[in-house]
């Protein structure tokens, strides 16, 4: 029985199932499981990332982070972490980038959290000294130094619609035998009370069940030990309507047709994910074009590209432009920094 079958089994049996539940049994089931089952970047795949687009993205990154451990004392052990690190590719620009960091390769143990056998495969080729973990709350008890992209998108979200003052759950239900969604009868939400404020009858708000958690263990280590974050995602201050999608191909495709075989996403609540990580501070949301530009993004594209010619110079400046131009992934995505209470954000985020 495939995946899409023992999800109707399921359905037929116990009734609709939140969205949470459908997204993480179509991303981490353990035999047809999305991230369970292939390496899904890159062109051959269904997306590219960041780090893919260019290394010009995790070297600043990593200057970034470096720079923040150098303010904080050069403190040593500390943890350089990655969960969701995808094939290892960021992580092993930025250890390439902080080379002539004096004494932080000495200093940084490198984690990398990470649930799929396929891509830990892949990690090990480009990051062979890491220990990896499945969570967070495994990393070590010490100063944590963590860049997170397209992390927190893949957690699984719960969606409500607002009905008068009360909230109907969308929920994955069958119809004719084909999965679909559905509505809940209108019941009252406590945890949803604060957003009668700032919704409208038929607004929908997504809730992430498991950001509380990944967000509290770092904001924990980094209170109490000290280092720095750069979460980088797509998404808002706040939640506001339906941002749940599946990328098959490079392409949005229906996310129930075919269970498994498609990357399912949501937006990020950073106000959440802010409240979440506390005592840890967090900086402003900075759009990633500017925040690479505050770092000197440009800059380090003209060196590259005064000693390339013809299409692999094409290729960089295209890279530059989908890294930072607003109608790309510029504005799209969002950086925000974490950070002790008694130090200052780290380079290319503000208070």
């Amino acid at each position: 029985m495939n995946l899409a079958d023992r999800l109707r089994a399921r359905i037929a049996n116990d009734g609709p199932m939140p969205l949470s539940d459908y997204m993480s049994a179509c991303l981490l089931d353990p035999a047809e499981g999305y991230y369970v089952t292939r390496d899904p970047l890159g062109s051959a795949g269904d997306f590219v990332t960041a780090p893919e687009v260019s290394q010009m993205f995790g070297e600043l990154l990593g200057l970034s982070l470096a720079q923040a451990w150098l303010n904080q004392g050069a403190p040593s052990p500390v943890t350089l972490a990655e969960p969701g690190p995808g094939r290892g590719t960021l992580m092993a620009d930025i250890l390439r980038a902080t080379r002539g960091v004096p004494g932080f390769h000495a200093a940084a143990q490198v984690h990398l959290v990470e649930a799929s056998p396929t891509l830990r495969a892949a990690q090990a080729t480009r990051v062979p000294q890491a220990t990896w973990h499945d969570r967070l709350d495994t990393l070590p008890q010490q100063p944590l130094f963590l860049v997170a992209n397209e992390f927190f998108d893949a957690l699984p979200i719960r969606q409500f619609q607002r009905d008068g003052t009360n909230w109907r759950e969308r929920v994955v239900g069958l119809r004719d035998d084909r999965l679909t969604l559905g509505l809940t009868d209108p019941t009252p939400h406590a945890t949803l009370a604060h957003r009668l404020a700032d919704t409208r009858d038929g607004d929908i708000v997504e809730i992430c069940p498991t950001l509380a958690p990944a967000a509290s263990a770092i904001g924990e280590r980094i209170s109490a030990h000290g280092g720095a974050a750069l979460i980088i995602d797509y998404g808002d201050w706040t939640s506001l309507g339906d941002t749940f999608q599946a990328v098959q191909g490079h392409r949005i495709v229906d996310p129930f047709a075919d269970p498994g075989q498609a990357d399912l996403t949501a937006h990020v609540d950073f106000n959440a994910l802010a409240a979440a990580a506390a005592p840890a501070r967090h900086s402003r949301v900075t759009p990633q074009g500017v925040f690479l530009e505050r770092l000197g993004i440009t800059a380090r594209a003209q060196a590259l590209a005064g000693r390339l010619t013809g299409s692999a110079q094409e290729a960089l400046v295209a890279a530059h432009r989908r890294l930072t131009h607003p109608a790309e992934m510029g504005d799209h995505f969002k950086v925000m920094g974490l950070f002790p209470d008694t130090q200052a954000p780290p380079p290319g985020v503000m208070q």
